[in-house]
């Protein structure tokens, strides 16, 4: 409910607060009191786009808050959503800034306008006869039904599972939309790819062949240096084989006398063991170097392939065509796979399909079961708000597509006079005829489901005598059940309040502001009087009130 709201300069208003209770509220007051300026900064508060000609004082910032008490709302994760801090008394603040800049807060905490705007809808109905034009949207036509029968949770089951279902099934054309394009191009990518395969590509072949083709191709200036090495190396006049062995056995013969001689001694002959060695891999080398025509033209083949291979794909190294291949894999199985691929995304919508077909039958099956006791209770109520003649013809059929509340398609027609066509009711009913139906809805309801605070913007207008008790005990009724405020100019209304505030103007050093006042009692008699008789109180119109008020 709504529990208090402060408004600061605002339009006429300086400064004021309302503090509100149960039950039903009147506001009452004179055209041009202010009470539209007073709704007005509510709006204001629930997210409506604001600009400096609000500002009362365009030198000074606008402030509006309203605090709303929340704990039967179920909001706790409406609020965790957003990353607000959850209080049973919550206050929603709004800022006008001289420069025209705008802030919303809750609960302290910065917020956007949109996320304003989508919690006003948990919070507070504003209605009037501007309102009652939404009786003709379909999308709330359904929204009666599905609160009467308890749909919304199933309704919200419906609306998740039609997004996965056309999430997949847009997945599914993505799929062979992709497909009709790698099919197209499966031959060439599957040549490539054999191709690749064939070659049976290794990391640093490359590198190994180009190396073997270099000694193949100066085999004969390997063999000859070779061959002086070892010549060289073994010569019995001039080779270094023998000169080293005559330097180990000279140093020796000293090594007994020194520490140093036998260290020295030890050096040579590791260093004479490690020639020999040298020796023996010079001789290997040298009986394995011959020149062999075939291996060098299958070196080159193989070498050839590779840099064709390359030059093919765009790419330098061997490394690169292997990641080549694996992405021609990759479409090429793709391919291979892509039936067991489409037959798995069909299978997973048709599940969805099929859970959604459940849900709407549970849908529809449930708004059939109010249909009929909605319709007589609402011709019921209109009957005794003057509207003898009006009857309902509210018809569901099915549908095969899946739309957006389900699979039902409504028909919620009218007629208002005695032998008349039933039509659209904002085509067959008049403004204060839509009002009273817009009300009798709002009545049914208020007794099934937990509405929000409701404000009644005088929706009563033209409407007098007999009808106007009707509708002040319907909504007398409805305050048992919630908040309801009435901004009214019928005494018969403004007499059924269990709170009444009277709006009005005031002067004050020259500037006229608008102010608000809790009658009390005997305030509230004389109230009622001038509602019944004028500014000229009569006797009669004081008594007429107190009974009214009795």
């Amino acid at each position: 409910m709504l529990k208090q709201l402060y408004i600061r300069n605002y339009a006429l208003i300086e400064e004021l607060t309302i503090d509100l209770s149960n039950g039903l509220t009147i506001l009452t007051g004179e055209t041009g009191a202010g009470k539209s300026i007073i709704l007005g900064a509510l709006g204001l508060v629930l997210g409506k786009r604001a600009d400096t000609s609000s500002l009362k004082n365009n030198k000074e910032k606008c402030i509006v808050e309203a605090k709303f008490t929340i704990g039967r709302y179920n909001l706790k994760e409406f609020f965790s959503n957003h990353d607000l801090d959850f209080e049973e008394d919550t206050i929603l603040r709004r800022e006008i800034l001289p420069s025209g800049k705008s802030r919303a807060f809750v609960n302290d905490t910065p917020v956007t306008l949109p996320v304003i705007n989508e919690l006003k809808s948990f919070l507070i109905d504003i209605h009037s006869q501007n309102q009652t034009l939404q009786l003709s949207d379909t999308n709330y036509q359904f929204y009666i039904l599905d609160s009467l029968s308890k749909n919304h949770e199933n309704v919200k089951e419906y609306r998740s599972e039609l997004n996965q279902f056309k999430s997949l099934t847009a997945e599914l054309e993505e799929i062979e939309r992709h497909q009709r394009e790698v099919h197209q191009q499966y031959d060439y990518n599957l040549h490539l790819y054999n191709e690749l395969d064939e070659a049976q590509l290794e990391i640093g072949e490359q590198e190994e062949l180009e190396s073997k083709l270099e000694k193949l191709n100066n085999v004969e200036d390997i063999k000859r240096s070779l061959s002086e090495a070892i010549y060289l190396s073994i010569d019995d006049e001039a080779g270094l084989q023998n000169a080293l062995y005559t330097l180990e056995q000279n140093v020796s013969k000293i090594a007994p006398f020194a520490k140093e001689y036998e260290e020295l001694s030890n050096r040579i002959s590791s260093l004479k063991i490690e020639f020999d060695d040298i020796v023996n891999e010079l001789e290997n080398e040298n009986e394995n170097v011959e020149y062999d025509p075939i291996q060098l033209e299958r070196l080159n083949d193989r070498l050839q392939l590779i840099f064709h291979l390359q030059k093919k794909h765009y790419v330098a190294t061997i490394e690169e065509l292997l990641e080549v291949y694996q992405t021609l894999s990759e479409k090429v199985q793709s391919v291979e796979k892509s039936e067991a691929i489409v037959t798995a995304k069909k299978l997973e919508i048709e599940v969805s399909r099929k859970k959604i077909n459940r849900i709407s039958a549970i849908i529809s099956k449930n708004r059939n079961s109010v249909l009929s006791s909605f319709q007589s209770e609402l011709e019921n109520i209109l009957y005794n708000l003057g509207m003898q003649h009006t009857q309902f013809q509210i018809d569901l059929s099915g549908s095969d597509e899946f739309l957006s509340n389900g699979k039902d398609k409504l028909d919620f027609l009218v007629s208002t006079n005695k032998g008349a066509n039933f039509g659209d009711l904002k085509k067959v009913a008049s403004g204060g005829e839509l009002s009273r139906i817009m009300l009798s809805i709002k009545h049914i309801l208020s007794k099934n489901t937990f509405l929000p605070t409701i404000i009644f913007d005088e929706i009563d207008t033209g409407v007098s005598g007999e009808i106007s008790n009707k509708i002040a005990a319907i909504m007398q009724e409805m305050s048992s059940n919630m908040q309801v405020l009435a901004i009214t100019h019928l005494p018969q209304i403004a007499a059924k309040g269990t709170h009444h505030f009277k709006v009005f103007k005031e002067d004050n050093q020259s500037v006229t502001l608008t102010r608000i006042k809790e009658l009390s009692s005997d305030e509230r008699i004389v109230e009622i009087a001038e509602m019944l008789s004028g500014k000229n109180v009569s006797e009669s119109a004081i008594t007429h009130a107190k009974q009214l008020l009795n």
